[in-house]
Order: C-alpha cells, then structure tokens, then sequence
C-alpha cells in the first residue's frame, strides 16, 4: 500500500512459484521479496527472479534477520536488505534510489550501443 500510494504500479504474488510465474509472462522493475515464504525461501527466489529478469531490482525484507541469510541473499544478488518493521519513508526512499540507480544504468547501456553501432558504421564506411 505504501508504494501505490507513491504513486507505484504494485502486483502481489502470494509465493515464491506464482512471483517467478509472473515474471515469466510480464517485466518488473522492482520485487520485494519476504525471506519466509510459503513454498520457498526468499533468497532461492531470488536466483530465480534473476533467470527470469536479471536486471530487476530485489529488495529482501525480513523480521527474521540474521548473518547467513543475509550474506546467502549478497551472495545471490540482493540489492537491499531492510529489518521488518520498514519505515515506510525508508522503503521509499531505498526503493526510489534502486529505481533511479536501474534507470542511469539502462541509459548508460542505451547509449553504448549507439556509441558502438554510430562507431561500427563509421568503420564500415570507410572500407
């Protein structure tokens, strides 16, 4: 609720199979993943998310912190990793970072490839 009040487009998956489901058929930004699940923990979501959409981002939230789930969720590419109870202007503020941090990327990666297409071109011209 707090990221549609944002302003966010949100879906919910109720498990781990029904999220990597969703994922399949239709492109997300950004996952908030619980480490507990029903069916699966968090962190073996988020191998699975990063086969389906490598570059969402993966935000693990948990009531149940601790050491080896955290480094297992770095070790799996987590980009954040926030303590239950979230403030809700802490997990705006970390959602809004990771999204802009995503943006900056796909420009950058955007204007590599025209960089590399304009030199290619240039090069083949002058053959």
């Amino acid at each position: 609720m707090t990221l549609q009040h944002a302003g966010y487009s949100v879906d919910t998956a109720e498990n781990g199979r029904e999220a990597v489901r969703k994922s399949e058929g239709s492109f997300y930004n950004l996952a908030l993943i619980d480490v507990r699940l029903p069916d699966m923990e968090g962190t073996e979501l988020l191998t699975k998310l990063k086969d389906t959409t490598p570059r969402m981002v993966k935000i693990i939230l948990t009531g149940f912190p601790g050491l080896e789930n955290a480094v297992t969720a770095i070790n799996k590419g987590v980009d954040a990793y926030l303590i239950k109870p979230v403030n809700a202007t802490e997990l705006l503020r970390v959602v809004k970072e990771h999204l802009n941090k995503q943006q900056q990327e796909k420009t950058y990666s955007q204007e590599k490839v025209a960089e590399f297409v304009e030199s290619r071109f240039k090069e083949l011209e002058t053959k």
